[in-house]
């Protein structure tokens, strides 16, 4: 299933990235343990994993990192 939207942001109160995939009305949460200072393109591949492990798809190029 593909997801509508992956988004990925800092929570500068856990210290950690926060991937954000959005299905229809459902938003799953997940977090991820990658250092502060990673490159946009690595956060995208993690988020795409992180949406595979999830089961959905998505390209690295839609997701939107913030």
């Amino acid at each position: 299933m593909k997801a509508d939207r992956v988004e990925v942001s800092r929570d500068t109160q856990k210290n950690k990235w926060l991937v954000r995939i959005k299905v229809g009305e459902e938003v799953i949460r997940r977090y991820s343990d990658l250092a502060n200072n990673v490159d946009e393109s690595t956060l995208r591949s993690a988020a795409a994993k992180l949406a595979g492990d999830e089961g959905y798809t998505v390209e690295p190029a839609d997701i939107v990192v913030a």
